[in-house]
This record gives structure tokens, C-alpha cells and sequence, in this order.
């Protein structure tokens, strides 16, 4: 039996990262000014921590600065979106980006809502969303998901698409930008009936819900394209792969799939804000 083609994240986002890091010296040599992304942090959550980190570990290399900014774990709602304005109004910060979960306290939407649309690079924003079309920047995954299927040749159009969640940074979104790209979408989630006979029909499957090994092969229609976007504890993604790997054409490994393309797409947005801010 012929397994399914892995889909190579990591060899994708090293260069477009090798690419970022020549336009961000490019521009930081045009303009005098390196491109800034100010990552915001609440609390102490040890993978966030470890998150932002490795964000701001991948800005240097890019020729990117990094400006991070801690914030207690009490902190409120109202002081939350202060501190994003303030960064917003800073002209020396070209990103933005609030590293999530922020707590049940705080009122999450207010928060992203107050980043500036042309800094949100996480494209969290209502400005961002890609539902209407504006010209804001793509939620990260996502953006990096539709670029891992443009790279190994995958049309969304005509093509019965399945997101197997609604989260409103990953799973709606990447369900309109294939909807966008002409797919025919259907949306999956906790509540819904049989869900293997909806994961059945999909030509493209894309596992967005964080539930290790929700996904099995034995639903995976025969060549079907499958993008797990879950990262559970111990390197497990949200489809069973070894059972998927039998059965799809091509498939993201879980680690290198989607999460290197979602820095990537972080630290490229990163710079093209830049860029349109210093008018370059």
C-alpha cells in the first residue's frame, strides 16, 4: 500500500524566513529602521512562556527586533487594552502580537480589538478577518496552511473541504480562506452527528479542535489531503497518523507540519507591516 506524501513545514517556512530575513535587512538598510514586533505576554502559562520565546529567538534571526512586554497574571481587562494602544501609537513597533490564552478574566475580543489593524500581524483583528475580503492580514495558521497546500499543488476549488473546529484564530478563518479559494466548506465541532461520515466525504481535512488522535484513518476518504493543526501533549496531533498516513495522499507530520508555517507567516507579515508603515 502507498503511503501518503508528507508535507515538509519545516523545509517551507525556512525559506520563507530566509526570504523575510532579506527583505527586513533590506528595509532596516533603506529606512535606518529594523522592523519591530512586540509580543505581549499575561501571566506566567509555561507554554506560553516557551511560545514567545522561541518568537522572539526566530525574530533575531530574521534581522527582526523584538520588544516583549510581561504582564500579571491579574491583569485586567482594562489595563490589558491600555498597554495594546500604547503599543499601537508607538511608531517603533511595526507588530503586534498578544500571546493567548490571556485568562477567563479578561475579556479576549476588547483586547484584540485593540491592536491597530495595520500592526495586528497575527491577524486577529475584526480588520483582519477574512470573511469580508478587507485587505488586513491573514491569521497565521491558517495563512500558513493555505500556503503548505499551494506548495504542494493542492486547488482548493471544486474540492469538498472539512474544519474540524470553530475557534475563531484557526478554524473559522482557514474555513473562509478556503472558501475564498472555492472549496465547498463544512464546519465540524463537538456537537456535530457522526462525525465520520462528514470526515468521510472531504477531500480536504483540516483537524483544528485539540483532541489527540481525533481524527482516524479508517474515516479518511481514500486520497484525501489531511492538515493536522492540533499539537497535543507528547508531539500528537489531533489525527491518528499512523492510520491516516495509509490512506491519504499527502499529510502534515506532527511536529514539522503547520506550526514551523505559522512563525513564518508571523515574522513575514511582520515585515510587510513594517514596510507599509515606513511607506517602503
Amino acid at each position: 500500500m502507498t503511503q501518503a506524501r508528507l508535507m515538509d513545514g519545516t523545509a517551507l517556512a525556512r525559506r520563507i524566513v530566509e526570504e523575510t530575513a532579506k527583505k527586513a535587512a533590506d528595509l532596516t538598510g533603506r529606512t535606518g529602521s529594523a522592523p519591530c514586533l512586540a509580543t505581549v505576554l499575561v501571566g506566567k502559562d509555561p507554554a506560553s512562556v516557551t511560545y514567545v520565546r522561541m518568537k522572539q529567538n526566530r525574530c533575531r534571526k530574521a534581522g527582526i527586533e523584538s520588544r516583549h512586554v510581561a504582564l500579571p497574571a491579574a491583569t485586567t481587562t482594562a489595563e490589558l487594552v491600555a498597554t495594546l494602544r500604547e503599543l499601537s501609537a508607538d511608531p517603533g513597533v511595526h507588530g503586534i502580537l498578544l500571546q493567548h490564552p490571556v485568562g477567563d478574566h479578561v475579556d479576549e475580543r476588547a483586547a484584540f480589538e485593540a491592536i491597530a489593524p495595520e500592526k495586528d500581524v497575527d491577524g486577529v483583528t475584526f480588520a483582519s478577518l477574512m470573511s469580508f475580503g478587507l485587505p488586513g492580514f491573514v491569521s497565521c495558521t491558517p495563512g500558513g496552511i493555505v500556503r503548505l497546500l499551494d506548495e504542494y499543488g493542492v486547488d482548493p476549488a471544486g474540492k469538498r473541504a472539512v474544519v474540524v473546529g470553530r475557534s475563531a484564530i484557526l478554524g473559522k478563518p482557514v474555513g473562509m480562506l478556503l472558501l475564498a479559494r472555492d472549496a465547498t466548506v463544512t464546519y465540524c465541532h463537538s456537537r456535530t452527528r457522526d462525525l465520520s461520515a462528514a470526515v468521510r466525504e472531504a477531500d480536504v481535512v483540516v483537524a483544528a479542535v485539540g483532541r489527540p488522535r481525533l481524527i482516524r484513518g479508517q474515516d479518511v476518504k481514500p486520497g484525501a489531503v489531511v492538515i493536522d493543526a492540533g499539537y497535543n501533549p507528547g508531539n500528537v496531533g489531533d489525527v491518528d497518523f499512523d492510520s491516516a498516513v495509509e490512506r491519504a495522499s499527502l499529510i502534515t507530520p506532527v511536529p514539522g507540519g503547520v506550526g514551523p508555517m505559522t512563525i513564518a507567516t508571523l515574522l513575514e507579515q511582520t515585515v510587510d507591516a513594517a514596510a507599509r508603515q515606513l511607506g517602503v
